[in-house]
């Protein structure tokens, strides 16, 4: 009998424990929703092609279509075919372009194995609707290591991709988070 009451107290004790649990979870989770409360000052943005100061050859083109991508993957702005329709315009200069070593050969210290790549660019943000910078040659800079064993000029055209993803995913933050 004694074991009896023991049990059924242990029982009623993890119940209001359990209770107490989803109580608190439910209650912490109700206000919880995606995504910043921050209201953007446009809505609508149009992405300037690329001008590129590199001497990368067809860099342009990679990089204005992975910003272009970013962009319309982010359901926070909408983009504009031209500036006139746009509450703002971006502006990306490809400013750098330079590769660091990173690692050498074994058997050949003047050789390298490993290059850092570095791809550096300003940004501007322009509010087309009050005639005003939001920022103004912002700079921007990503990097990838590249290896050489496939060759060296291979092995960079096929980093380019990478850094124009990297650079297009700061360059979204850098217009749409809170600044």
């Amino acid at each position: 009998m004694n074991f009896t009451v023991k049990l059924s107290g242990l029982r009623s004790l993890r119940s209001r424990l359990w209770s107490l649990v989803t109580f608190v979870l439910c209650t912490g989770c109700s206000h919880y929703q995606l995504g910043t409360e921050v209201k953007l000052p446009f809505h609508t943005l149009y992405v300037a092609p690329v001008e590129n100061k590199t001497p990368l050859p067809q860099v342009r083109e990679i990089v204005s279509t992975q910003v272009r991508e970013a962009f319309a993957h982010d359901a926070r702005v909408v983009l504009a075919n031209s500036p006139e329709a746009a509450e703002a315009t971006l502006t990306v200069v490809l400013i750098d372009y330079h590769r660091d070593v990173a690692s050498v050969r074994e058997n050949d210290t003047g050789l390298a194995r490993k290059f850092n790549l570095t791809l550096g660019a300003t940004a501007t943000l322009h509010d087309n609707r009050a005639g005003k910078d939001l920022f103004d040659r912002r700079p921007i800079s990503v990097q990838r290591e590249a290896f050489t064993d496939s060759g060296q000029v291979q092995n960079e055209f096929q980093t380019l991709p990478l850094l124009a993803d990297a650079l297009a995913a700061k360059l979204t933050h850098a217009a749409l988070d809170v600044w």
